[in-house]
């Protein structure tokens, strides 16, 4: 399946400390250094979200974004859902090391609600369409990897604050991953949660499930609700089963024939890694670190030693490196960290219109507001001290 910024295209002993006190002590024990801070990272995050405001920004009061720029003549007002909720994401974490960006990503949060469907989709519960809804839009299909990571910052965002609102929608999206699942016993790999509502996609994705199975990890380390657990552990083992690779990497998904696309996108490698690492702090099971471990290795190998990281959407490295140090934060060691730094040097350096402050990945000479996202997101988690590394995903 070929990835797309937009729906355009058809295609440890810290996790355990962490989940025994409130999230407010939690926040308060990993506090973020001084917005005044020299962070060279830090720097770059702000002048990069800076030329996101001013080149993407609908301006019409709205906190809705363009989904590129330049803008192309037959662009929709707004982008979908998918480059938002990252736009999202990046002043997320901006505003955890730089209070000043929180009106910043109030903002984006207000944004955020423009797709929500309280109506609901296909199976009657509500979430976020791929589209903004009416006034805005006319909303759209609803993925669910789209509302998986609304949920997965919603979570975080708890973790970081203790939003009380955060956690009631994390939990919301939850039920509404839960009930993408494959209850149809004559299928092919029965089981699974589908990537879309759509009638025009019927495949179950490495991204549909590994995001969900951390999300419900998520939720159950805050509340201790067992179904949380239980509906990720189910997640989990179908996508270990159905879409792992004997190196311990991830294949993109399976449809409805029995066929799986082959492709290894780096996110799917990084997620699951997070979803082990938050299993072995829920059970203390070591084989789950285990397997984050050799995950992460294989991943490591095949991206950076071999040289495949650049040939990957900086999107899907942004969640591929922030769920590295989700490990490091409970084995300990820098590789993953120091990796992700180079990366971001190379970025910065390489991909970057010094005039501009916006991100070129390609010679089209167009920016996607998810790409200047993502790259927010990279340099803005180099910039966070060690200790908040375990609210990351």
């Amino acid at each position: 399946m070929r990835w797309s910024p937009s729906r355009r295209q058809v295609l440890g002993a810290s996790l355990a400390a962490l989940a025994a006190v409130p999230a407010t002590a939690a926040a308060a024990s990993a506090a973020p250094a001084p917005a005044g801070g020299r962070s060279p990272s830090l720097s770059r995050a702000r002048v990069t979200y800076g030329a996101l405001e001013k080149y993407f920004d609908t301006a019409d009061g709205t906190g809705l974004v363009r989904e590129q720029y330049p803008v192309a003549v037959d662009d929709r007002p707004y982008s979908y859902e998918w480059p938002l909720s990252q736009v999202h994401v990046a002043a997320l974490d901006l505003a955890f090391v730089d209070p000043g960006h929180a009106p910043a990503l109030a903002t984006r949060a207000r944004a955020q609600e423009l797709y929500w469907n309280a109506a609901g989709g296909t199976t009657g519960l509500a979430g976020y369409d791929s589209y903004p809804v009416a006034p805005h839009g006319g909303g759209g299909d609803m993925f669910y990897d789209d509302n998986e990571w609304v949920g997965l910052a919603k979570a975080q965002s708890h973790l970081q604050t203790g939003d009380r609102a955060a956690l009631r929608r994390a939990e919301e999206i939850f039920a509404l991953v839960e009930s993408g699942w494959d209850s149809d016993a004559e299928h092919p790999a029965p089981g699974g949660v589908f990537w879309t509502q759509a009638d025009w996609n019927h495949c179950r994705n490495t991204v549909s499930n590994m995001p969900g199975a951390q999300l419900g990890l998520r939720l159950h380390q805050i509340t201790g609700t067992s179904r949380y657990l239980a509906s990720s552990r189910r997640f989990y083992d179908w996508t270990n089963t159905h879409l792992r690779t004997p190196e311990g990497l991830y294949w993109d998904n399976l449809d409805l024939t029995g066929a799986v696309d082959r492709t290894i996108w780096s996110y799917n490698q990084g997620v699951p890694v997070g979803v082990g690492v938050l299993l072995y702090g829920a059970t203390r099971d070591r084989a789950y670190l285990g397997q984050a471990r050799r995950t992460a290795e294989a991943a490591y190998r095949h991206f950076v030693t071999e040289g495949r990281l650049l040939g990957q959407p900086v999107f899907f490295n942004s969640i591929f490196f922030k769920n590295l140090l989700l490990l490091e934060s409970v084995t300990g060691g820098s590789v993953y960290r120091r990796a992700m730094a180079d990366y971001a040097d190379h970025i910065w350096s390489e991909q970057r219109d010094s005039a501009t402050g916006l991100m070129h990945f390609d010679d089209s000479g167009t920016t996607q507001a998810i790409e200047q996202a993502a790259a927010v997101q990279i340099f803005a988690v180099l910039a966070w001290p060690r200790g908040a590394w375990r609210t990351l995903y």
